[in-house]
C-alpha cells in the first residue's frame, strides 16, 4: 500500500462501503478466540489506519460481537459482515478487516497476535508474533519497523 494510494472496500453485500487514503499504521493477524468466532475462521486480518485516513462511504453500520466500553466492532446493518473496529478511548487508529478490500492482494501481514490462542495447524509467513498483544510502549518502535519492512518490499 503505497502512500498516495486509496484503497476502498465493502461488506459481502456491498451496500456498506468505506475508503482507506491514508496508508497503514500496520498490517496484521489475531488469533485469539473472540476473532476466530467473530469470523467463524482461524483469525482476523487487519489493516490499522489513521482515524482521518479511513471513512465510510455509504451505508450504515451497527455494534456487533462483543458490547464494551473499549472496542466497537461495526458490522453492516444488513448483511452483518464485520466490517471494522474503534477502540476508546481512541488510540488514533481504526482496525479494518483487510479480507474487506476490493484489491485484497495489497494486504501482507507484518505481525500476528494472540499467538497463544491460534489453532495448533494454522501456519502463518509474518515478521513478528506475539503471544498477546503488543505492549502499548512497544507500538511506535513497531509502527516503524513495519514502515521500514514495507518501505523494503
Amino acid at each position: 500500500m503505497g502512500h498516495a494510494q486509496v484503497l476502498e472496500g465493502g461488506c459481502r453485500c456491498s451496500r456498506l462501503r468505506f475508503r482507506l487514503t491514508a496508508p497503514p499504521l500496520i498490517e496484521g493477524l489475531c488469533h485469539c478466540t473472540g476473532c476466530q468466532r467473530m469470523t467463524a475462521s482461524a483469525f482476523s486480518t487487519t489493516i490499522s489506519v489513521p482515524v482521518q485516513g479511513f471513512e465510510v462511504v455509504t451505508g450504515e453500520t451497527e455494534i456487533g460481537g462483543i458490547h464494551g466500553d473499549e472496542a466497537h466492532h461495526h458490522h453492516c446493518v444488513w448483511c452483518k459482515s464485520w466490517v471494522f473496529t474503534r477502540v476508546d478511548p481512541s488510540m488514533g487508529f481504526v482496525n479494518v478487516r483487510a479480507t474487506l478490500l476490493d484489491d485484497r492482494s495489497v494486504f501482507t501481514p507484518y505481525i500476528e497476535m494472540q499467538v497463544a490462542e491460534k489453532l495448533r495447524w494454522v501456519e502463518t509467513k509474518v515478521e513478528r508474533r506475539y503471544d498477546r498483544f503488543p505492549e502499548l510502549e512497544e507500538y511506535p518502535q513497531l509502527i516503524a519497523d513495519y514502515a521500514a519492512w514495507r518501505a523494503g518490499r
